[in-house]
């Protein structure tokens, strides 16, 4: 501790990236206490109390944001435990994900939504699987969002409660504990009330009982994470990339030309590739990693075609664009891991 009390900050947040990269993440040293997601967590917890719930999630420091099937908690990213960690991340990853307090607040309150349904195991109820369906339904590798439909909240980036029936039941928590007193009007004559109206049901009947589960689990909590910094955003990377570049061949070829002394498509790609991404992510909502990791493999291809110009700058940009987007949005990932379900 200094002289006036304070924490004194760990040797390897003065390392260089690349230096700092070959830290194992369970020698880091990591805790909530004293962060941000601490502050949060109070936010979170006094927003249950006013709502007159009893139950409160357990929370540890993992590798992503999720709640583990079975478990009364939730995990939080490492790296929102350090600011040093945070830089990195979206030096790696070009965002981070939970960064602000406004959406650091939508995911703790998502997850409080999975970890509530599995302490007193809401999914299994007939009446559950009639409102957001069976949560034993098969998670898709990828989906394609309906953005005008009204039969789900909207909560989170990605229209994420159309992706599986117990992400709609979560996002219609975090909705209905968000909005105390508003949630009606704000989704009337939507389908999505009767949701929101059911959640209300039962958080009123369950709202002064102890939980059904009580499990303390901490799956891959930080301390036992041996992967080092480099080897995370590896497979981080991994999991949001393209391994075959020429599934873009068809759109690119007939938006672009061959021969000629026009611009190189490449170049024209590059020099609009960080407004294509913001574009493309403020049109889905997609991450900016794997809006950007489509960008790139277009790029390589046009390279590799030898692609140029045909059309002015503009038209060019705005068809682009079209095809980030078709492209992104089929290798959309679910963000939670395997072991969720």
């Amino acid at each position: 501790m200094t002289a006036r009390g304070r924490r004194r900050e760990p040797a390897w947040t003065e390392l260089p990236d690349e230096a700092l990269l070959d830290r194992r993440i369970s020698r880091l040293g990591l805790r909530i206490e004293g962060t941000p997601i601490e502050a949060g967590l109070d936010r979170l917890s006094r927003g249950l109390e006013r709502a007159g719930i009893r139950f409160r999630p357990h929370v540890w420091l993992s590798t992503d944001w999720f709640s583990p099937h079975g478990v009364p908690g939730f995990a939080v990213p490492f790296y929102l435990a350090h600011p040093r960690l945070v830089a990195l991340e979206r030096r790696q990853m070009l965002e981070v994900e939970g960064g602000g307090r406004t959406a650091c607040m939508k995911l703790l309150r998502h997850e409080t939504g999975h970890a509530l349904d599995n302490a007193y195991r809401l999914h299994w109820r007939k009446s559950w699987r009639q409102r957001f369906g069976p949560a034993s339904r098969p998670y898709r590798a990828t989906y394609v969002p309906s953005p005008g439909s009204r039969r789900f909240v909207h909560h989170l980036d990605d229209y994420y409660a159309q992706s599986h029936p117990v992400e709609d039941f979560a996002e219609t928590f975090a909705v209905w504990l968000a909005r105390p007193g508003r949630w009606r009007s704000e989704y009337a004559g939507w389908p999505a009330l009767r949701k929101l109206e059911y959640v209300d049901e039962v958080m009123s009947e369950i709202r002064d009982l102890p939980p059904v589960v009580r499990s303390r689990d901490r799956v891959d909590a930080v301390g036992t994470l041996k992967m080092t910094l480099r080897e995370y955003y590896q497979r981080k990377k991994a999991h949001y990339g393209e391994e075959d570049r020429s599934v873009y061949d068809h759109e690119l070829q007939r938006l672009f030309c061959t021969g000629g002394s026009r611009k190189l498509a490449s170049t024209f790609l590059r020099e609009r590739r960080a407004a294509l991404r913001r574009e493309v992510s403020r049109w889905t909502g997609q991450r900016a990693f794997a809006i950007d990791e489509v960008l790139g493999g277009m790029i390589l291809r046009c390279r590799e075609l030898d692609l140029r110009l045909a059309m002015p700058e503009r038209e060019s940009a705005q068809a682009a664009a079209v095809i980030v987007t078709l492209h992104t949005t089929r290798i959309q990932r679910i963000r939670h891991r395997e072991y969720f379900r």
